[in-house]
């Protein structure tokens, strides 16, 4: 497929003189004159100027002011990491006609680029634009996992709300549903209407309030292991490390502990797709926003390089524990631990026997609690998943 159609090329001045030996921009193969060969890449960096989630009325960005120049900007000019790096800039996306237009431009572009094997890395735009990244997995014909950072919950049922307020809602609505999981990290509760966490219980799908990953980060990480696609919104960080969203907000994630997230995802076997949101460079006088996002995008391409492909749990690459119970459900339950890592996962049988078991990631404080005979949630949610 010829996806040179949907993109505009860089402008080889402005980038030029970040090709300095040692960066990134050096061995970013990236789209001037010429596409870059993507299927040979790892990891594809595309830009996404559409705004019109956010307000219809808005100004459409350009190649000149969009929020992917700034990170580009940022990004080529760091120092490229220890591994490998296959990485390609195919450009920016030329929005669609409508809105609906442009996701269904960045479906067809992210279903091609997973399709072989090419991670695609978004640098949006609104958030609302995640619903296009998650459309691009409805050929796969399979239930995906997905995993959004944000300060609040997206599934409002205010008609008036603009796009960027209700495109889960949009994802749970759409058919076919191939939706397994929804996992929510760093929301703030005085920003989520009461209904909206009721919905999110419902549906047994997990949501961690920023607190939660104050206090422990390395428990979002089995969080972050489940997903096929992941999507951050900046407003999940606290406006002095990311300026360049509005309402300035002075709570959230600090600019390390997004990283630590994007490092998490570049690891997980599983996923195939990012995307980051919501970033606005003309709030971001500094470009210390920009700077954030670049170092999350480094974080992720690093912790990419450092997969293990620990998918087999046959294999001898994992010690697996049985942990009996006095009840009756359930009355075992089972542990893989990777034998090159700290990594845990755990079985879930599910209450139809007609249905196959489900192994999730979890942590070692789930193989604690079941330990001292307390099922842990990440059980229940996901037997209530699969029922």
């Amino acid at each position: 497929m010829n996806l040179s159609i949907f993109f505009e090329p860089l402008n080889e001045d402005v980038y030029a003189t970040l090709n300095k030996p040692r960066t990134m921009g050096f061995f970013i193969s990236r789209f001037v004159s010429k596409f870059p060969d993507w299927r040979s890449a790892d990891i594809a960096l595309l830009g996404v100027s559409e705004v019109r989630g956010r307000n219809e009325d808005a100004p459409a960005q350009t190649a000149a002011n969009s929020a992917a120049r700034a990170v580009r900007q940022r990004l080529y000019s760091l120092t490229k990491g220890a591994g490998r790096c296959r990485l390609v800039d195919l450009g920016n996306l030329r929005p669609g006609i409508t809105l609906d237009d442009t996701y269904l431009r960045l479906k067809e572009i992210v279903e091609v680029l997973i399709s072989h094997n090419t991670i695609p890395v978004i640098i949006g735009g609104s958030q609302d634009l995640e619903y296009g990244q998650y459309l691009g997995y409805e050929h796969l014909e399979r239930v995906v996992n997905m995993v959004t950072i944000d300060s609040s919950v997206d599934m409002t049922e205010d008609t008036d709300a603009t796009p960027n307020k209700k495109q889960l809602r949009q994802i749970l609505m759409h058919e076919p549903n191939y939706l397994f999981s929804l996992g929510q990290i760093a929301y703030q509760s005085y920003l989520v209407e009461p209904e909206v966490m009721a919905t999110m219980e419902k549906l047994h799908f997990e949501a961690y309030r920023v607190g939660e990953v104050h206090q422990n980060v390395q428990e979002m990480e089995p969080v972050v292991r489940i997903a096929d696609l992941l999507t951050f919104d900046v407003s999940a960080i606290r406006h002095q490390d990311a300026p360049g969203y509005q309402p300035a907000n002075p709570f959230g994630l600090t600019g390390e502990e997004a990283c630590q997230l994007c490092w998490y995802a570049g690891l997980n076997d599983n996923l195939t797709s990012l995307g980051i949101y919501e970033y606005d460079p003309e709030l971001d006088e500094h470009q210390l926003g920009a700077m954030t996002i670049a170092t999350m995008i480094w974080y992720f391409v690093e912790g990419f390089y450092h997969r293990k492909k620990e998918l087999d749990f046959s294999g001898r690459q994992f010690t697996k524990y049985a942990v009996a119970f006095n009840s009756d459900s359930p009355d075992r339950m089972t542990f893989y631990k990777s034998k090159g890592g700290e990594k845990w996962w755990l079985e879930v049988e599910p209450l139809n026997s007609e249905k196959g078991s489900r192994i999730v990631p979890c942590s070692y404080e789930d193989y604690l609690k079941a330990i001292e005979g307390e099922v842990p949630n990440r059980w229940i949610l996901t037997q209530a998943r699969i029922g």
